[in-house]
C-alpha cells in the first residue's frame, strides 16, 4: 500500500462528498451498506485492475475501452502509446470516466480530469517496475501515463444482508 493517511482522509471526502450528491437511485444501490471505506480500497486494487475508460470524441461523442488501471496514491494510473485516440483525446478534453468491475461482487466509479503526468523522476514509475517488473522496460518507458484526478468517485462491494 502507497497510500499516506493524507491520501486516505482526502479519499475518503471524495467518497463521502459524491455519495451525498447522488441521485436517489444511485444512492438506493451503492448504499451505505455496500460503500467501501477509502482505508479499504487499496487492499482491493492491488497491481493491474482491468478499467474501462471514457474519453469524448472531438464530436462529443464517447469511447470506453479497457487500459490496465493501477490504483497508486489513492488516485487510478493509467497508460497508452502517445499517439492512441485515447491520449488524442484526452489531451484537448480530459473529462473521462472509468469504472473497475467485478460481476456483481465490485464495483469503482471515477469521474474527473486526466492529468497527463511524465514519470521521469516521478515514483509512480517506481510502482510500474513494483508492479510489472523488468518487463516494463519494454512498453513503459515510451508509453504516455495519466493520473485521473476525481471529481466524483462511488464504490460498491456486494455484501450479504
Amino acid at each position: 500500500m502507497h497510500e499516506t493517511p493524507e491520501d486516505l482522509a482526502a479519499l475518503q471526502r471524495l467518497l463521502d462528498d459524491s455519495h451525498a450528491r447522488a441521485g436517489r437511485h444511485l444512492r438506493s444501490i451503492f448504499d451505505d451498506d455496500r460503500r467501501i471505506t477509502a482505508a479499504d480500497l487499496p487492499a482491493l486494487l492491488p497491481g493491474v485492475q482491468v478499467l474501462n475508460l471514457a474519453t469524448v470524441t472531438a464530436r462529443g461523442e464517447p469511447r470506453v475501452a479497457p487500459v490496465d488501471g493501477l490504483f497508486y496514491r489513492a488516485r487510478f494510473w493509467f497508460g497508452s502509446a502517445h499517439d492512441s485516440a485515447r491520449f488524442r483525446h484526452l489531451r484537448r478534453r480530459p473529462a473521462v470516466s472509468a469504472a473497475h468491475t467485478r460481476g456483481e461482487e465490485l464495483a469503482i466509479i471515477v469521474h474527473g480530469l486526466a492529468v497527463e503526468v511524465s514519470l521521469d523522476g516521478h515514483p509512480f514509475r517506481d510502482y510500474c517496475y513494483e508492479v510489472y517488473g523488468e518487463a516494463w522496460e519494454e512498453f513503459g518507458p515510451g508509453a504516455a501515463y495519466a493520473c485521473i484526478e476525481p471529481r466524483a468517485m462511488f464504490t460498491f462491494r456486494n455484501v450479504a444482508r
